[in-house]
């Protein structure tokens, strides 16, 4: 049997929302797993960066004397610096 024109077209409307359907499950997967991935290297992120924190705080406490060495050599540095880039201006 001949199919009419609004048959052929209604089938074919139906198939294109099954694709759309499919299409939309598939891009949002695909966020989810984007969302998911982020959100784990954010966590990874935050406690590595408190790790350092706390080992940092625990090699200031053990070496009080090179802390302020250091900060001393630093602060010196970056003031010696400023100077000389003020002087040439």
């Amino acid at each position: 049997m001949s199919q009419t024109v609004a048959e052929r077209t209604a089938d074919q409307i139906g198939e294109s929302v099954i694709q759309a359907t499919r299409a939309t499950s598939a891009i949002a997967d695909a966020i989810e797993d984007g969302v998911g991935v982020v959100k784990r290297a954010a966590k990874q992120g935050g406690d590595a960066a408190e790790e350092f924190l706390n080992e940092t705080s625990l090699r200031l406490q053990r070496h009080p004397a090179l802390t302020v060495a250091a900060t001393f050599a630093v602060g010196l540095t970056a003031g010696a610096l400023i100077g000389w880039i003020m002087r040439r201006r």
